[in-house]
Parts: structure tokens; sequence; C-alpha cells
């Protein structure tokens, strides 16, 4: 046998071996992966990769001194791997020696700068990921770093992993998402990719985060990471015991892992042991002292949590220890920002936005403060609202109005002063809501966000052409700066949104969640959730009609937790949690069993849904799927009485024009108490076909009872004014109008209707609102609304103000007979007032002219509106059109 053999030979055995021990560490066996790299290391095999295995599983298992000593014999042998030496500086940080760590970051650069050694693949992206960690240009590592090795190698893995490492970290979220799709086609056994995978889709789609995720611990059920991004998401979803029980795991493979103690102080503050908090993050920095990355990870999860001034101390703990720490800065912007302190968090991220012009999310922050930076603010005593200029010229005043009233009744009903001024924002653009709310765009689904003393909130003109309810949204986010100002954020989500739900109901109960027949089938089907599992219902919901059951769960639940103890003990439940209590404790303490009140609670829930409809049937499966007429036809043969029987009955009638017997069936549905005011509904098909008929009475009376169960009905309510003008009841128009601008002030109808009730009630008051915002609607004839404003300001005797009006009016219009004439009018007043306090000067001086002509006053006044109006002979003919006063419904 030849030596070239032999070596051959000897070369394809280690590379097996190698291969062996990898998959051994891919799978999560470090140990036997460690023991077969060791024995081989020992054994001198020449082959740099068995060292870099070796500490990969000394530091994955925590044996830190460990992996410093196979560093310092390894890189006397392979003094130009730059894998080593990354290796190497992370082995010197993880004991503590700080001072050996900038020492092999400066053969590191040594290296680098000395020679192209380092030019082999692993070796390149290894360099990429030292200049990563130094904060250096993300596009020029990309580009000279990544890219580079990924051309040279398009099936090399690790530029894949590279590259969405680097996309994460600036927020690209999908860059990264694209990348890991394509790695998993080269490599489906590496749990990074599904772990990294599962990090890029938690913002967009957390079904496919939470199957990559799966998929990463099916592949290696002891990999680090995942197992920490599992016990996040535990934490995120209240799921306390079932995050301790992963850092646990974490904790049995590597007892010093920082991140694992990192996130048992959160759990630790969440639970109020602020004393085992400290222990924790000690025990957390035991090994590596001045690690930014512990107090940046607790922090971050505590301001998930809404904890924004406990979040930001640990931010600045951490740039104590690392001023150039860029994950810690930003997060520190953005807690500084969610606590109303805006000069000092744009001025943070506006700083790492230069320094790091790739950072996704601060680039997007940046951009939308230059495009708000023009909104208006309106203040009154400590609330200020910013909103856009023309749209706080249309309904700034009731957002106001409304904010000042839910101040007042929530403070003094849940016993808080709020010692802090209260922001509220309102975005016409959903995706600058979705940026300044969660950093990114997104977030569709979410209409307003309160985060202590700063609410942020989409206004109607961001929700096309059905917007909710902006009084309801607003109210809602107002009651959870009454009660995370009184927890001092230390609530769980479902308390959270369940008060906020439940005073809605107080305030208005159209504007509150209601029991519809989806959800009475969800109940009968098992869906109810007890009170201790509520937050999860919100964490990790089924489908979005799942999420809002949540919202509707929450209210049941604070409407049994009322009516059962009452506002006194709700009340302490929540000073109790505050004083950082738990939230099982401040149950249990203020209202009894845990086990009781959430048999209670299902009790009562139960006894809500089995109120709806009780007059129908409700069958458990439902009628056949796939469409088939004839097996409809069947099932609803052998079911006659249930609701979904009946309703398709009525619908077919409908829809053949058979309108009384339609509405004959849709009766007895009502009178059976299927009544919910959804689109859709019931109440809605009746109102219908009352209005086919022309039964103007019994469509009133429908559409009255629909819109008493939903909020943000706008059509409904036109039509309800409409019908009401015409029996002249303005009283009841000028009440659909308001309730048309609660949904969307942005539309010139509810302003039009506003202005034709006060007119028509001869309230010129009334009438200044809406025709300043018709003006401000782009209106088809902006002057007859101002000629309208200008009379209503003269029969309120404001000369000024009409004089103003009219003279708008006649700027277009310079020929309009009837503003000139009142021109002459308000002018003449003008002077009419002017001389009387002239007079009533002289009078006291003794020096006036009591003698004055009212005739030549007359004259100058005359000449005046001929110098206003350009010329003599204003006026228009008299065949010419009187001025439309707004677009009519």
């Amino acid at each position: 046998m030849t030596l070239a053999i032999l070596l051959a030979l000897v070369s394809s055995v280690d590379a097996a071996d190698l291969a062996t021990a990898e998959l051994l560490y891919r799978t999560g066996d470090l140990k036997g992966a460690q023991e077969i790299a060791d024995a081989e290391v020992q054994r001198g095999v020449w082959n740099e990769r068995w060292s870099r295995l070796l500490m990969r599983c000394q530091m994955d298992r925590g044996q830190y001194a460990q992996a410093v000593q196979t560093y310092e014999k390894a890189i006397l042998r392979y003094s130009g791997s730059l894998v080593l030496r990354q290796l190497g500086i992370d082995a010197y940080q993880y004991t503590g020696n700080q001072e050996k760590a900038r020492q092999a970051q400066a053969a590191f650069m040594d290296v680098l700068r000395r020679s192209s050694r380092y030019a082999t693949g692993d070796n390149v992206i290894a360099a990429g990921r030292f200049y990563v960690r130094r904060g250096e240009d993300a596009r020029l590592i990309l580009e000279q770093f990544y890219d580079r090795v990924r051309d040279a190698d398009p099936k090399y893995v690790e530029s894949y992993i590279a590259t969405a490492e680097l996309a994460i970290t600036k927020g690209d979220f999908k860059v990264a998402a694209d990348t890991l799709r394509a790695a998993e086609k080269l490599a489906e056994s590496d749990p990074r990719i599904y772990y990294l995978l599962s990090r890029s889709l938690q913002s967009s789609d957390r079904a496919a985060a939470a199957e990559a995720l799966e998929m990463a611990l099916s592949i290696n059920p002891r990999h680090v990471d995942s197992l920490l991004l599992d016990a996040e998401r535990s934490i995120d979803a209240e799921q306390f015991d079932a995050a301790e029980d992963r850092i646990t795991e974490v904790l049995q493979i590597n007892v010093h892992e920082p991140r694992a103690w990192a996130l048992l102080a959160v759990l630790a503050n969440l639970d109020g042991r602020y004393e085992v908090e400290k222990l924790m993050r000690a025990a957390a920095l035991s090994t590596w002292p001045t690690n930014p990355e512990v107090d940046h990870l607790i922090g971050r999860k505590l301001s998930d949590k809404y904890r924004f001034a406990e979040g930001s101390e640990y931010q600045r703990a951490a740039l104590a220890f690392d001023t150039g720490y860029g994950p810690a800065k930003f997060q520190l912007a953005q807690d500084l920002l969610r606590l109303g302190f805006d000069d000092v968090g744009w001025a943070l991220a506006e700083q790492v936005n230069e320094s790091d012009p790739y950072n996704v999310t601060a680039y997007n922050l940046i951009s939308l403060y230059d495009s708000i930076k023009d909104f208006s603010t309106l203040s009154a005593d400590n609330l200020h609202v910013r909103m856009d200029a023309r749209e706080a010229a249309v309904y700034g005043g009731d957002v106001l109005e409304l904010l000042t009233e839910a101040q007042a009744v929530l403070c003094k009903k849940y016993g808080v002063t709020l010692d802090q001024p209260v922001v509220v924002e309102i975005f016409p653009k959903q995706e600058d809501f979705a940026i300044r709310t969660f950093g990114l765009p997104g977030g569709a689904g979410f209409l307003g966000v309160c985060f202590g003393n700063v609410v942020t909130a989409n206004s109607p003109a961001s929700q096309g052409a059905t917007p909710s309810n902006w009084q309801a949204v607003l109210w809602h986010e107002f009651c959870h700066v009454v009660t995370l100002n009184k927890t001092k954020n230390r609530m769980p989500r479902w308390l959270s949104e369940g008060i906020s739900v439940y005073e809605e109901r107080q305030r208005d109960p159209s504007w509150s969640e209601q029991i519809t027949p989806t959800y009475k089938m969800m109940v009968r089907d098992g869906e109810l959730v007890p009170i201790s599992q509520l937050s999860a219902a919100f964490l990790a919901p089924k489908s979005p009609v799942h999420l809002q059951f949540a919202y509707y769960q929450s209210s049941l639940a604070v409407e049994y937790l009322m009516d059962q103890y009452g506002q006194e003990k709700v009340n302490a439940v929540l000073e109790d949690l505050g004083n950082g209590r738990s939230m099982n404790d401040a149950l249990q303490a203020n209202l009894g069993s845990l086990a009781r009140l959430d048999q209670g609670f299902l009790t009562y829930a139960t006894s809500v849904a089995e109120d709806f409809g009780k007059g129908v049937q409700w069958d458990p499966d439902g009628p056949p799927e796939g469409g088939d007429p004839d097996a409809i036809a069947e099932w609803m043969k052998q079911h006659p009485q249930d609701y979904r029987s009946l309703r398709l009955q009525a619908d077919t009638l409908a829809e053949a024009g058979q309108r009384e017997e339609a509405i004959e069936i849709y009766q007895q549905l009502l009178d059976a108490g299927v009544d919910h005011g959804d689109r859709g509904g019931v109440l809605a098909a009746l109102a219908s076909m009352y209005r086919k008929e022309g039964d103007v009475e019994k469509e009133t009376e429908t559409l009255r009872r629909q819109v008493s169960k939903n909020d943000d009905l706008w059509p409904a309510h036109v039509r309800l004014a409409e019908l009401a003008a015409e029996r002249d009841d303005w009283e009841e128009v000028h009440e659909q109008a308001r309730r048309i601008l609660a949904i969307n002030p942005l539309m010139a109808v509810g302003h039009t209707w506003a202005d034709r009730a006060a007119k028509e009630l001869e309230r010129p008051a009334d009438r200044i609102a809406p025709l300043k915002a018709l003006l401000e609607l782009d209106p088809i004839d902006p002057v007859g609304l101002h000629y309208e404003l200008a009379m209503c300001w003269e029969q309120l005797d404001n000369t000024v103000a009409a004089k103003r009006s009219v003279l708008k009016s006649l700027q277009d219009a310079p020929r309009f007979r009837d503003a000139l004439a009142l021109l002459v009018r308000v002018s003449r007043a003008d002077d009419a007032d002017a001389k009387d306090e002239a007079s009533a000067d002289s009078d006291v001086s003794g020096t006036g002219n009591t003698g004055a002509d009212d005739t030549s006053a007359s004259d100058e006044t005359d000449k005046r509106v001929e110098s206003e109006t350009g010329g003599p002979g204003g006026g228009r003919r008299a065949d010419q059109p009187a001025p439309v006063e707004g677009a009519r419904p």
C-alpha cells in the first residue's frame, strides 16, 4: 500500500468520524460529540475542525475554563484560524477575563491585516461576524463577506445562516425569512435554520413561527437557543410554569447560561419576588460580570410585559457596561417614547439611526418622526392629543372632550390620580400607527394600543369603508391608562383588556363585544377558558375569531367579578398588583380560591351563552359541508328548529323575493332570542326586508334595535337619520348624526345631518362645528358653507366672525348678492358697535360728538363693501341659482 493511499484512507476515516461527531452535536448529544472531539484532539489529528467542535461543546455545556485551555493550545497550531479566534474571544469573555478577550480581539484584527490566510469560506464568515459585533457597516459586511462566500459556493449553509442573523439584528425579518427558506433546502437537519426562521416570522406569522420552533426542537431537543426562545414565548403567554420548565432544561445543559438566569430574573419580577430577581441577575453575570446582554434581555422582556419603567432602567444598566451596545440603546429609546419622554426618546432613536443606518426598525421610526412633526397638538389639563392637522380641525375638539370625560369618570371609579401627562397620538395611516406602536409595519388587527401614559390609535381614515367607532376605541384605551397606572403596569393581559371592554359596555352598551351565534357555539364546543388561563387566549389564539372571543370572555370575567364581589374588591386586586403581588395571590387574597373563581366564571359565562337563542335548537354538527343542496335540504328537514336551518330557510326565501315568508322566520329567530347587531345578522336581514316592503315603522324599530347592539354601523345610522328627517324628528336626526360622527367624522354625511338638524331646531351655535368640519372635507360648495357659517355668527351676534366668514364666501364669488347684503349688515352692526363704544368713551371723557350722521355712516359702510368685494355692482344675477349649503345625504 502506497503512502498516498494510506493517507487518503486515514483522511476518509477522519472525515467520517467528524461527520458523526458533528451530527451528534447538531442533534443535541453534546457529551457524545465532545468525547469524540476530545479524543481526536488529544490524539493530535491535524484537523482544526476537531478543536472547533470541542470548544463549541465545552462552551455550550458551560465549561468555559476548559474551552480557554482548548483554545490556547489549538491557536498555537492553527494561528490563522479566525473561527478559532472568535471562539477564543467568547471563551475569555465568559470566564470574565476581559483583558484576554481584548488581546484576542486585537490578534484577530492583526490576522485580518497581515495576510489573506483567512480567506476560506468559514474564516470569511467569522470575519463578517466579528465586524457585526463591532457595529460596522452592515451592507459592506453583507457584500464583502457573506455574499462573497455564497457566490463562491451557493451550497455553503453557514453563509445563509450568517446573513439571516445579520438581517434579524437589523429588523429586516423578510430578508431573514427568505434567506432561511433557501438554506432549508440545503440543510434540513440544522436546528439553527428553524430557530432563526421562528424569530424572523414572529412578528408576521405567529403560527408559522411556532411551527418552525417546533421543528428546531424536534431536530435537537437540547438546542439552547430554541429552548430559550420557547421560554420567552411562554412568558409572553403568561404560562410561567412552562417557561420555568424550559429554563430548567437549559440549566441542565449549561448551569452557567446567562440568558437562562436572566429569564428567571424576569419571572421573579413578574411574580413580585424582587430580592430573588436580584439573585437571578447576579447568577446571570457570575461568569461575565459586564455582559450587556443580560440586562438588555431582562429589560426587553419586562418591556414586553409593559413594565417600561423597570425595562428602561435595565437598558441603562446594560449601557453602563457597554455604551456602544446598540440593542440596549434602541430599546431604551423605544421605552422612553412609550413612557412619554419624547425628547430623549427621539434623540436616542436618531443616534441609533445615524450609527446604524441599516437598522430597519430605527429607520422606520425616524422616518415616521419626520412625517408626524407637523401634527397638531390639542391640550386640556394633563391631556395632550397629537393628530393630523386636518383631522384635528374636523374632530379634534370632540376627541379632547371625550378623553376629558373618560378621565373624570374612570379615574374616580378606580381611585386613580394621574401624576404625569397623558399623550394620545392618532394616525391617519395604518403603517404609521404600526411603526410607532410596534416598530415595524403590520399590526393590522389593532385599533389602538396603550403603553401606560401614551396611547397610539388608528384614525377612521386608516380603516377603509367600515371604520370602528373611534369614541369606543379611545374610551377603551383610556381605561388602560387608568388601570395600568393603578397597577404600575403589573397586570395580566386578560384583566387589562377585560376591564377596558367592560367599561366600554358601561359607557354605551353598543360599544362593547356582545354574545353572537358564533360565540354561543364556541362556548358550547368547550372554547371557554378559565380565568387563570385567560391571558394565553390573547397570545396564542387559534384564529382571529378566537382572539376576538378572548376579548369577550375577559369582559365577561370582569362582569362576573364586578357582579359577585363589587368595585371595591376589584380595586383592591388592582392595588395589590401595583404593590408587587402576583395575580394569583391578589385574586386569592381578595376574592377567594382560584378554583372557585374559575368554576364560578365558567358557570356564569355558560349561562349567558345558554340564554342567547334559547328558543331554538343548536345542533352540534350543523349542516353538512361541501355545499350539496340535497344533503343540506335533508339536514334542514331533520332539524327544522335549528338556528342554522331557520336562517338558511329565511335567507333562501329573501333571495327568492318571498319577503313576507322570510320576515316571519327572521322574526321567529328574534323572538327565540337570536338577537345581535352584527353585519349580516338577523336584525340586519330583517331591516332590509322591511325597507323593501316599505314598512318604515318596523324598519326604524329594527334598525334602532340593531345599532343598540353594534357601535360601528354608520349606514344604519344614516338610514335612521333619513327616516327621522322624513317625519321631521330633528332631535332624532341630531342623535343619529352624533352616532355617525362617532364612527367616522371624516365623511361629510354626519356633519351635513348635524348641521341640518341644528338649522331646523334653530340652534345656530350647534351649526358652527359641523359647518367648519364640512369646510375641511374638500366640499363641493365652500362658498355656500362660508355663507351659512357667516349667517350663524350673525345670529350669535359675533359680527367679527360673521364678517370674516362672509368675506371668505365673497372671495370666490364676489357677485354673490345675499353674501354682499350680509356683509353690509354685519359691517353696519360692526360700525354701530364701534360707535356705541366711542359714544360711551365720549360720555366718560366729555368730548364725544353726539351729532353723528347715521346716513353718512351707512355710506362709509357701502364704500367699504365696494372696496372689500372688488367694486360696486356686487351680487349675482336674478337668474343665478342660490348656492348649495352643503352635500345632502
